[in-house]
């Protein structure tokens, strides 16, 4: 199997992956996101203890389980939001542990458990309230007589995508000035600048069947999503390099890991949802 064919395989498994699970049921929305965080937690564990450092893989996903779960809870109404002072026990016995652990440098070991949950535990923790208790695209199953609108979150990687494919295509065809040749040779201003404006297009296009915030709001999140989730491809692009691997992971022919793949949404998400909060 070719290279292409394989990337083009796998992709279109990620996009019926992404899209299906977060659009049919608030219970496969739960499901998808929670695939994602521990898919992508798991890889960056693995890829610290490449260089020697023992971060507490364990404790932290589990960490980053239940920041999830409370997430999804606590969106829903079913819990108050004081729940969340039971991550606070939690990280406290991270600590603890580690004093037993025995490790040569065990502050390395703690600023990489702990800073997993904060990289990829928390962006996607955020992502249930920018569903629940929302109106606008409905959910290809129903769901009772829960408030619930996958749109934001379906706009979002739509956008994303849209945001990737314009960067290349416009990259590879006008691209002559390098973006941050230090850490991806491949990115360049002209393809930067692309993926706005096509990010920026399908937003205009599909906001009124996405919903949940008006055209103009659309058009600011698809600005928000390029520049931070290109911040967000370098980021990871950064903490490859610092470790010395081309992927984060294999799970994905031709496309590498989780965090290969949605480096760009655990940036910007947060910064989405920081935006809709205040003015959606």
């Amino acid at each position: 199997m070719n290279n292409f064919f394989r990337r083009t395989l796998t992709g279109a498994w990620i996009v019926i992956f992404v899209m299906g699970g977060f659009w049919l049921h608030p219970v496969s929305f739960f499901m998808t996101g929670l695939v994602m965080l521990v898919g992508t937690q798991y890889e960056y564990y693995l890829m610290i203890r490449n260089t020697g450092v023992r971060p507490q893989l364990v404790p932290g996903i589990i960490t980053g389980i239940t920041a999830y779960i409370i997430s999804t809870l606590v969106a829903s109404g079913v819990i108050p939001k004081n729940s969340f002072l039971v991550l606070i026990p939690m990280m406290l016995i991270i600590m603890v542990v580690e004093l037993y652990s025995k490790q040569e440098k065990p502050f390395d070991s703690l600023a990489h458990t702990f800073f997993s949950v904060l990289y990829t535990a928390i962006p996607f923790s955020m992502m249930p309230f920018s569903a629940f208790s929302r109106t606008g695209l409905s959910s290809l199953l129903p769901h009772g007589n829960i408030s619930f609108s996958p749109g934001i979150i379906i706009g979002f990687f739509i956008l994303i995508w849209a945001n990737d494919t314009g960067a290349y295509l416009t990259g590879v065809s006008f691209g002559r000035h390098r973006l941050m040749e230090r850490i991806s040779p491949k990115k360049t201003w002209e393809g930067f600048f692309g993926g706005v404006i096509i990010a920026a297009l399908v937003a205009w296009l599909l906001s009124g069947w996405l919903g949940v915030v008006d055209k103009t709001q659309w058009i600011i999140i698809a600005v928000i999503v390029s520049v931070a989730g290109t911040y967000g491809d370098l980021v990871e692009s950064m903490l490859k390099r610092s470790i010395g691997v081309k992927d984060s992971g294999t799970i994905m022919p031709g496309h590498g890991g989780f965090l290969d793949r949605f480096d760009s949404a655990i940036i910007s998400f947060p910064l989405v949802y920081l935006f809709i909060s205040l003015f959606g």
